[in-house]
This record gives C-alpha cells, structure tokens and sequence, in this order.
C-alpha cells in the first residue's frame, strides 16, 4: 500500500493485487512503533494526518532487570523519537487513500501466479469470483510477506537464504486498559522475557516469553496477568491495570534474510525477503525502507530512463537489512531466557545491560538503532 501511494505521487501506474479481504487485513493485530524515517514516508504521500493526531511520541524506552527500571533517552542520545501507531491504523489510512486516489486494488485474489519476470514483459496472473484474468505490466513488487507466492517463484538455486530459528515465542494480550507505563517496557527477567508496550493511551499490548510450542488456549487472562506480575518490578505491579483480553496470539521467533532481493523484474520487499524477531521493533520499519529504495529506483528508471537504481536495490536494501538483523538479534539474546541460559550466561545478560545504562556511548548504540538507521 505504501509502494502504491509512493508510485502514484510519481506518475507511475500500479494494481494491487490482495489475497484476502479489506475486512480480513483491518482485523490483524500488528506492530506499532514507527521509525522517523517511515513517518516521513507518510507524511510525503498525505497520510499521516491521523497518524499525528492519535500517535504517541516516545523520546525512550526502559530497560528492567534486578528489580529495578533503567530510561535510556533516545531523544537526547540521537535527537530523534519514535512514534507508536498501530500497523493496523497505517494500512487503515493506506487503504482510504488509495480509494480516494481512485486506484486499483483487487482483494480475494485467488491464485496468483507470476510469469516471465526473467524478460521485459511479466505477467500476474489470478482468479477473481471464479475467472482468470492476466495482467502484463513492467515490474512487479513482491511485497506479500513471508509465505506469500512471489519468493516461492523464484528457482531455489537463484537464493541463497541465511535462518535463524529461536527456541521461543511471544505469547501477546491485547487490552483496552491503560498503558502501565508511559514508555515501553522491556524486562529481562529469570522467569523469562516480558515486553510492556501499547497501541494507545488507552489500549495496551503485553507479551510473555513462552515455549514454542504453547497454545493460547493455556493461557486464560487471569494466569496472563499473574504470570506478568511476576516477571515486572513492584512499580509496574502497582500501576498494572488489568482487564479482559481483546486478542491473544503466540508468535515464533526467527531472523530470516533471502538473497538477493531482485530477480530480473520481480523486487522483493519487506517479510518476503527478510524477519527479524519483534525484539528490537524493525520488521515493519524495515519493510517500509525497502519500499524508500524502491520507489526512487522506478522512479529514476521512468524519469531518467536509468536503470542504475533498479540494479543497485538489492544491495542498498540488505545493507540496511543486516543492519536491523544484527540489532535485533542483539536486543533478542539480550532480553530472553534461552534452553542452555546458565549462570555464566545470566551474568553476561546482567553485564551488558548495566554496561547499557552506564556508558553514554552504549546508549547512543542502542539509540540510534532503535529510532532508526538513515536512508
């Protein structure tokens, strides 16, 4: 959707093509914490009037351990904030922007297939109620997220794909309760990681670590609740306002990137070429970059007749996207309890994040990592 917007305010003519249904997309419960960089995007194609009337802007995040809080302000680190709005609100936006534009997008599209991306001419193709249809167009952007059709087009011997699968997952709770904290909270705990955030000043989103093969259905809100309690500081515990969930869900976690990110005239872009664990908040960000990159690829490829962006988004992409694996990464082997965590590596954990709160020049790291790496 924001590709879509982007290439429109450049003159370039593009159809989305949709799995699922408008109301199906609005249902998901998604990230919420946006870079500056991809609040700029927004800003530039016209959404971001709600953006800025409901969003929170955050100047830091803290860090829990021992008992105790530690604020890390990356206001003052980097000069930049971020801003929470839910993933589902920017594609809300997306959504209503586009209609108004007057362009194309097909929901419940069935069976979509690409063809002849290899040569200057590809094709879509799909079925709409029941009718094949076949679009030709220049370029065609997968965009559609890890399982979706576009990185399974491609022969298995043109990637090269770097895994990391995590022994755990996020078991997450939706709440329309106030948040416990003004900033997000992310606890490290022996019991196991917790992660203290929101999507409003009034809806809170909390997540546990869990087995990775655990089931929301042995998790009723009351055993939630208690088992936060016990993973928080006695000032969250007191300020913890709890109620009935509004969502519950468990996520694995994985650091995935797929090489390269274009095949002849097929991009991919976002979770179809790369995840990272939620850890350090960069899935969507990231996936809005590739977009940035993208965009003014085909935009110079129309306007000047250049095909030197399109040739180089692959590389400028992943250069930005191992950037986000690596914080990730880091932020995620910081914060949890893994199966063969001993005492040793607990007094790593410990080490470094007391080195974090200590060291200006650790703060400034995580910083600049968290509000987003430059363009």
């Amino acid at each position: 959707m924001l590709l879509g917007q982007l290439l429109h305010r450049y003159g370039i003519d593009n159809v989305i093509f949709e799995r699922k249904d408008r109301d199906y997309i609005l249902a998901r419960i998604r990230a919420g914490v946006l870079e500056q960089g991809t609040v700029g995007l927004l800003e530039e194609v016209g959404v971001a009037e709600r953006l800025h009337h409901d969003g929170l802007i955050h100047h830091g995040i803290e860090l829990a351990f021992g008992g105790a809080r530690h604020r890390i302000d990356m206001t003052q680190a980097t000069g930049k904030t971020v801003t929470v709005y839910g993933q589902t609100e920017v594609t809300r936006d997306l959504m209503d922007a586009r209609i108004k534009a007057g362009l194309t997008t097909v929901y419940d599209a069935g069976n979509v297939s690409l063809h002849d991306f290899g040569s200057d001419q590809p094709r879509v193709r799909y079925v709409k109620d029941g009718t094949t249809h076949e679009v030709a167009c220049d370029f065609i952007a997968g965009c559609d997220g890890f399982h979706g059709v576009s990185r399974q087009s491609v022969r298995p011997d043109a990637l090269k794909i770097f895994e990391r699968i995590y022994p755990f997952g996020w078991l997450g709770l939706l709440s329309e309760t106030p948040p416990v904290s003004p900033e997000l909270i992310y606890n490290n705990h022996e019991r196991g990681f917790a992660l203290c955030s929101m999507r409003s000043a009034h809806r809170s989103r909390y997540y546990l670590q869990c087995k990775l093969d655990d089931h929301v259905d042995n998790w009723p809100d009351d055993k939630f609740w208690d088992e936060l309690k016990l993973r928080l500081d006695q000032e969250a515990v007191d300020h913890l306002v709890t109620g009935p969930s509004i969502e519950k869900s468990i996520a694995p976690l994985r650091s995935f990137v797929a090489e390269p990110m274009r095949f002849g005239r097929l991009f991919l872009a976002g979770d179809a070429a790369h995840i990272v664990p939620p850890t350090g908040a960069k899935g969507l960000n990231l996936a809005a970059s590739d977009v940035h990159y993208l965009s003014t690829a085909l935009r110079e490829f129309y306007a000047e007749k250049s095909p030197a962006g399109i040739d180089d988004y692959s590389r400028r992409a992943l250069s930005r996207v191992w950037k986000a694996e690596r914080f990730s990464w880091w932020m995620t082997s910081m914060l949890h309890r893994f199966p063969d965590t001993d005492e040793f590596s607990s007094r790593i954990q410990i080490a470094e994040l007391n080195y974090l709160i200590e060291s200006d020049a650790a703060k400034m790291s995580l910083s600049e990592n968290y509000v987003g790496l430059p363009y």
